[in-house]
């Protein structure tokens, strides 16, 4: 197989030997077929950051794993890839381990992998569980910063977080719903959907949503389905039977995502959904939004979330001096088809 990376840089990328890494190359056989897919996978990573490979200064190898739907992990991975060239003259490159749904115990064998194959830095989305704490753990006693990304992991030994002010996200929402729907003699709610109630940054996003109903618009009460995990398969039939159990639902606020799904759900119903606001602005809630369909995007800058993260494993590894306090949080932006982001 012709590639122009040396076989040293493939097999690091891959987080394989050599002799794996030629023998797949060489197409020898006698190698499992999810070996032969890591492999092709490196070489694809490492064509997308080939400006990367080839400049002086100090050499970094980050891993990005993520539990999210597809849809979400593929815009977070672009924006990361997009901000690793402008991090010179360090040379950042980057592994993936993109998974829709993710057993716990497998996600941790997944970070002990790491930890005994080396890495400088894993940037995370994972659940909020005891087993995830000892691995971020473990990953830290190894000196192996973890930066949590979109959902935090508080109290474990990770170094950051960076993403969005999950409550303060909740509460806009709560806003935006509330003075849409606006007061009514008819007894209406909002379904709230969540991708899984093991996330943290999406509890605090429910969390700051009733919170903000409670204190402005208690007209309002709340649906909750949850454990769709952001597919459409699972988040549809949800949705479905909630619509069919709720008659008063007449808003919606995805946490967890699936909106495709779940504008379908309101079709098949024969329902009007009057308000959906959903989170991030990745291809598929771009088309809604101008469809009409989402009316709102609460959106933040992922690649300056990524290169905040980028810059805080940096800084643990003592390539930039360290910073005086935390990370800043990303700031909610609500995004209508009419100021759609550049």
């Amino acid at each position: 197989m012709a590639h122009p990376f040396p076989l040293k840089i493939v097999a690091l990328q891959a987080g394989l030997s050599l002799a794996t890494v030629d023998r797949v190359l060489q197409a020898r056989g006698g190698v499992r077929p999810s070996t032969v897919r890591r492999v092709h996978q490196a070489l694809d990573e490492l064509g997308r950051q080939s400006d990367q490979v080839g400049l002086a200064g100090r050499k970094f190898m980050l891993d990005l794993v993520m539990v999210a739907p597809q849809r979400f992990t593929e815009a977070v991975r672009g924006a990361l890839e997009g901000e690793l060239a402008a991090l010179a003259p360090a040379v950042l490159r980057c592994r993936l381990h993109l998974h829709e749904t993710l057993a716990p115990e497998r996600l941790v064998a997944l970070l002990e992998r790491l930890r005994k194959n080396g890495s400088h830095g894993v940037l995370l989305k994972a659940p909020d569980l005891a087993p995830v704490h000892a691995a971020v753990a473990a990953l830290a006693a190894a000196g192996i910063p973890v930066v949590t990304l979109v959902t935090d992991l508080p109290g474990s030994a990770r170094s950051a977080y960076v993403g969005l002010d999950n409550r303060a996200a909740g509460e806009t929402a709560a806003y935006l719903i509330g003075q849409w729907l606006g007061a009514s003699a008819m007894p209406r709610q909002v379904l709230v959907t969540l991708s899984s109630n093991r996330f943290r940054g999406e509890e605090e996003r429910e969390l700051g949503f009733r919170r903000a109903l409670r204190e402005r618009y208690r007209q309002l009460g709340i649906v909750e389905v949850s454990e769709g995990h952001g597919i459409d398969g699972a988040t549809g039939a949800l949705v479905g039977q909630a619509l069919a159990a709720h008659p008063g639902i007449a808003a919606v606020y995805s946490i967890g995502g699936g909106n495709g799904a779940i504008v379908q759900a309101f079709q098949r119903a024969g329902r009007q959904c009057q308000v959906f606001i959903g989170h991030d602005l990745d291809s598929d809630n771009l088309a809604l939004l101008k469809a009409g369909a989402l009316h709102a995007v609460l959106h933040h800058d992922l690649r300056q979330d990524m290169r905040a993260a980028c810059q805080q494993v940096l800084r643990m590894q003592g390539a930039l001096p360290a910073l005086r306090g935390a990370l800043p949080l990303s700031a909610t932006q609500v995004v209508t088809p009419f100021n759609l982001p550049p």
